[in-house]
């Protein structure tokens, strides 16, 4: 039985059905503060849909971008006093070590924007070449109007879409451009930012080109699956598709997938509020495995509120996997396993997946004629990405 996930362009649940080899590309962090909640539960939704793909036997190559230039890091930068880079380096490793202490799969691939100005150069020569763009006062914009297609993954009505380009640093209100909806490929840098030699001029690139180039560079120019944040289908992964097929001329994305926003205690979670809930504070206060759990209670397109007697439930649940694990036997593993294996292949179905798992755990801890049932139970966690063979912190 095939995958079926809700695709964002076409509105609707459908089979995701792949060749042996998955290609993944997910949004990455830009690199100027922690990773918070919203993070985690955003990427712990791709690491439970590589872990499911690879229980069903494909290989998936996961790439991960880390944008450490644009125009959130740099204000950052200057307002800290620090070099970008600097303040870059520091947040990615932060954000490494709080993916890895909650079993987050490592990507294939992380490529940096930094790093990769060549291959964005080139990507933005080709939208050029093929009559996309037009440059106004040192800016090359890329022209919406050029391309019919824009809006068909949002299917936002064009009054929207201004309304987020202005909270999203859109600037629909740039005088310059043709369609408010235009965006940047390339500008020139301000006196104290990075700069980098190109035919439109010294400066540096737009935030949604950087993503374009590092998916195209490292899985080609079609990609199975793109994933992320609901705040990025507009107009982030808007912006991705019609630069990225006006440069190659082919389908950018096999399957659109979304993430939604996580809240606390009744408000959006956001910087500006300053109410994130930082990963690495709950990581001193209780088991990583915990905050997973905690985490998987909610299905991946229904936005949450996180509350602080959350990491309860997945604490208390923890500990009922860990006991169960170590009991001598149990029932016949095999119904609990498929249907853990059947509720994740419903649209990655994690509450049920998690609420079937805690079931077979509770048969177990009753007993059973079946002496493998509690390494089933651990193996099928592990699959879920919980190893339960360490203590309990």
């Amino acid at each position: 039985m095939a995958i079926r996930l809700y695709e964002t362009a076409r509105r609707a649940v459908v089979p995701f059905e792949p060749g042996p080899v998955v290609s993944m590309y997910v949004c990455g962090i830009t690199p100027y503060d922690a990773t918070h909640l919203g993070h985690a539960a955003t990427y712990l939704n791709y690491d439970l849909l590589i872990r499911r793909l690879e229980w069903l036997g494909h290989e998936v190559r996961l790439v991960r971008n880390i944008t450490d230039v644009d125009d959130s890091i740099l204000p950052k930068a200057r307002q800290l006093g620090v070099h970008y880079l600097d303040l870059a380096a520091r947040e990615t490793d932060r954000f490494h070590r709080d993916m890895t202490a909650l079993n987050m799969r490592p990507a294939m691939a992380e490529p940096r924007a930094t790093e990769s100005i060549q291959e964005i150069i080139a990507l933005i020569g080709e939208i050029e070449a093929n009559g996309h763009t037009y440059m106004i006062d040192g800016v090359l914009y890329f022209d919406v109007m050029s391309k019919p297609s824009f809006g068909e993954l949002s299917h936002y009505p064009q009054d929207h879409m201004i309304s987020l380009a202005r909270q999203r640093g859109g600037n629909p209100d740039d005088p310059n451009k043709r369609h408010p909806l235009d965006f940047v490929l390339w500008q020139p840098s301000a006196d104290d930012e990075p700069s980098w030699v190109s035919r439109w001029g010294p400066g540096r690139p737009g935030w949604h080109i950087e993503c374009s180039a590092m998916a195209i560079s490292a899985l080609g120019p079609t990609i199975d699956l793109h994933g992320g944040g609901t705040d990025l289908i507009f107009p982030h992964h808007e912006c991705e598709i019609v630069q990225s097929e006006s440069a190659t001329g082919k389908p950018f994305v096999r399957h659109w997938m979304h993430s939604a926003m996580v809240a606390y205690e009744g408000e959006k979670m956001s910087k500006s509020l300053g109410n994130l809930v930082f990963v690495s504070d709950l990581l001193e206060q209780t088991d990583p495995r915990a905050i997973r759990l905690a985490l998987m209670m909610h299905h991946y397109r229904a936005g949450f509120e996180w509350h602080d007697t959350d990491i309860e439930e997945g604490e208390a649940l923890l500990r009922r996997l860990y006991l169960a694990v170590r009991c001598p036997d149990g029932p016949d593993p095999a119904p609990y396993v498929a249907a853990i294996g059947a509720a994740l292949d419903n649209d990655l179905d994690a509450p049920r997946a998690l609420r079937l798992l805690d079931d077979f755990a509770s048969a177990v801890l009753s007993g059973g004629p079946v002496s493998q049932a509690p390494e089933a139970l651990a193996d099928t966690a592990r699959r879920l990405g919980l190893e339960l063979g360490d203590p309990l912190l």
